[in-house]
């Protein structure tokens, strides 16, 4: 198997696209430059597929580790033939290889390993020629020691017929496709847990049964951590006779004196050595597959958020919210840093409100600010609320905003050595009104299974996970494009070629020389040489350079074109730029080259007329009911403004501002069959939803987007 020819079969993109992609992924190239800057040689893939090719490599080169090392340990025992091998060079599936190795492979001490020592190999094949010899006369030529008497010869003998028959590659195919297309996965409730309150969140799965084939993500994973919490047990069940009918249909049973002892052997085998594995297997299987249905949720999910609508460089008053321990609040200037903090004391039991507002207006005052970030944690309703009745001089937007994360954050080395001189509330605020500025910039410091916004994270694979999270956050940050001398070490460090080391070296840099003037001065820091620089100089930008395609997403190596296109066009380089007249007049397949193509020059004169244009959205205040304050003030049929601040396979959750999210079930989201939550909502998205139930007791909100 050619790894070409390999990734072939596994997606559909033609061979040539497959064939250059894999040569730039082993040059080191970056999935967001290759998906950018590499378009003609890849055939136009986006991020996702060429993600995939990716992948597909990884699990070649795993396919090919685990073929040598099968190979050699099969020649090693001398049982290597030329059929045998040619399957396991040609086989591109791993379960494949591991059941042809099979029968080679070392195994703790079996019954059918002590019935080969006892000598009774040869009278097992006897029995499975099926020749019509008298069974019980046989087996009394290999009565022994071990062996005193024709049943137990028998018995041994079926053993090692059950090892076999577990064995077969043709009986395990049958096997393995019948449980995966038939079997059933039932739970029940443990006695012991019958009156743990703790277990009712599992009720629905006392008494439950599903075709596995079928299960949802989410509920195989409920189920699963159920299991795990002893709340219940899981089995999984296929037909038996249908299971022995095929593996009679392999095995070619006759009518003989071996026809009893055989399908003795069958049953056997299902029970004790083929119904556990493929148990095992086909639950195992549907939990990977769960796994990527929840690992994808969260990618949507964490993108969606990263790329929420900043509010841009303004000056921030933030505030992270409490009762008892009062208000932090934070002054920042438009770059997020910080000038003031204190605490204020505006709610029970202090109530100190008249205090308050006199020192939110003298701060507004006094640092120039342009907008009010609250967190969306304890108290924040009650907060907004206050805030809202400060008589300002002018016009000071509030916003809520989603806070998941920021106590993480305020606990990390991160937020340690970026303000070593102040507390965890200082650093959890100053984190709520950074997230007002650019949500991105802030979010990348913190882990991003910590950000609350995926279903059943701590139940899945978290290497994968967390190689699907890092590849969200990178193509997220290269997307947008960072300001080179304003971002963060973390920031810098997603860009693509950068890394940990080399923002360290670009943020000392910045330190010693000063900002950095022009992209060709990458060059200058430390370690970052001309690979690094191709990867990662389109997606830095640098304001007020001298050269304005430095603040763009045109590659360095192709400003030449530009200067080509603007002499073409007989006007200067900046009067290009944001020109749309000019640049809608361009014959581009005038400039096509053999490594450049129709693709990227649209990128490139799309990135003219509005270069370095953030992607994201325009932010919106959003405001909440204002007699709606707690769960007790909802009632049946109440329409309110929500804001999206989840998604899962089922459904998603909205905040209407009384601490609990209510669920919105996928099939309340629209009059028709919907399959994908995220085709009708997106993360953050304003709606208004109505109340459909209340459950006071497990403080649950059925909510409906139906009108």
């Amino acid at each position: 198997m050619e790894l070409i020819p390999y990734i072939k079969s596994k997606i559909n993109v033609p061979e040539r696209s497959i064939l250059n992609t894999v040569g730039l992924l082993n040059e080191d190239a970056t999935i967001p430059f290759i998906a950018r800057y590499r378009k003609e040689l890849t055939g136009n893939l986006d991020e996702v597929e060429i993600e995939n090719i990716s992948d597909l490599l990884k699990s070649f080169a795993e396919l090919e580790r685990r073929k040598k090392a099968i190979i050699k340990a099969i020649e090693d025992q001398d049982f290597m033939t030329d059929p045998l091998l040619s399957k396991l060079q040609n086989s591109d599936s791993l379960v494949e290889l591991e059941d042809l190795y099979l029968p080679f492979k070392k195994k703790r001490r079996t019954k059918a390993e002590t019935a080969r020592e006892a000598g009774l190999e040869p009278f097992a094949k006897i029995i499975m020629s099926q020749n019509g010899a008298n069974l019980e006369q046989v087996a009394n030529r290999f009565l022994s020691n071990e062996i005193k008497s024709t049943s137990d010869a028998l018995e041994g003998a079926q053993h090692i017929i059950s090892e076999w028959i577990s064995e077969n590659p043709y009986v395990r195919q049958k096997l393995r496709r019948l449980f995966q297309n038939s079997a059933d996965i039932a739970s029940k409730l443990v006695k012991s847990e019958k009156e743990n309150p703790a277990a009712l969140k599992y009720k629905q799965y006392f008494d439950w049964n599903e075709p596995l084939k079928r299960i949802p993500s989410h509920r195989l994973l409920a189920i699963l951590r159920a299991e795990s919490e002893g709340v219940i047990k899981l089995k999984l069940e296929v037909d038996k006779n249908e299971a022995l009918r095929q593996i009679d249909n392999v095995l070619h049973i006759k009518n003989s004196s071996a026809a009893k002892y055989i399908n003795e052997a069958i049953e056997d085998s299902y029970k004790r050595l083929l119904k556990p594995a493929f148990s095992n297997e086909a639950l195992s299987e549907a939990k990977n597959r769960a796994d990527e249905d929840a690992i994808q949720v969260f990618a949507e999910n964490l993108e969606q958020l990263l790329l929420a609508p900043p509010l841009g460089n303004k000056r921030i008053l933030a505030l992270d919210p409490g009762f008892k321990s009062g208000c932090k609040l934070v002054c920042l200037d438009e770059n997020g840093m910080l000038l003031h903090n204190e605490t204020i004391f505006p709610h029970p039991p202090q109530k100190e409100m008249t205090l308050a507002i006199k020192k939110i207006r003298s701060l507004v005052n006094a640092y120039n600010i342009e907008a009010i970030s609250i967190g969306n944690g304890t108290a924040s309703r009650e907060t907004e609320q206050f805030v809202k009745k400060v008589p300002f001089n002018r016009e000071v937007e509030v916003y809520v905003v989603n806070e998941a994360g920021a106590s993480i954050y305020s606990a990390s080395k991160i937020a340690r050595e970026e303000f070593p001189d102040y507390d965890i509330t200082v650093r959890g605020a100053v984190s709520i009104g950074r997230r007002l500025i650019d949500p991105l910039a802030e979010l990348v410091k913190i882990d991003a299974k910590s950000i609350g916004v995926g279903q059943y994270q701590h139940d899945v694979d978290q290497t994968r996970l967390k190689n699907k999270l890092d590849a969200v956050v990178m193509n997220c940050v290269n997307r947008i494009g960072i300001n080179v001398n304003s971002a963060s070490k973390e920031l810098l460090s997603y860009v693509s070629g950068i890394g940990p080391v080399l923002a360290e070296n670009i943020i000392k840099y910045r330190s010693d020389k000063g900002s950095i003037k022009s992209r060709e001065e990458l060059l200058k820091v430390p370690r970052l040489g001309a690979k690094a620089y191709e990867q990662s100089a389109g997606f830095l930008r640098i304001k007020n350079a001298k050269n304005p395609l430095d603040d763009s997403a045109v590659h360095p190596e192709r400003y030449s074109l530009v200067n080509k296109i603007a002499k073409d066009s007989k006007t200067a380089l900046h009067q290009i730029i944001g020109n749309k007249e000019v640049l809608q007049k361009i014959e581009l397949s005038t400039y096509v080259q053999e490594d450049l193509g129709l693709p990227t020059l649209t990128d490139i004169i799309k990135e003219l007329e509005k270069p370095g244009l953030d992607p994201r959205s325009k932010i919106k205040v959003f405001q909440f009911d204002e007699n709606v304050n707690t769960i007790k003030d909802l009632r049946t049929g109440m329409k309110l403004p929500g804001i999206v601040n989840n998604i899962t396979n089922f459904g998603c959750f909205v905040d209407i501002g009384v601490k609990e999210s209510g669920l919105i079930h996928i099939s309340k989201l629209a009059n028709e069959y919907i399959s994908d939550v995220n085709s009708v909502v997106k993360l953050g998205q304003h709606l208004t939803v109505t109340v459909l139930e209340i459950d006071l007791d497990l403080k649950r909100i059925q909510l409906s987007l139906i009108d």
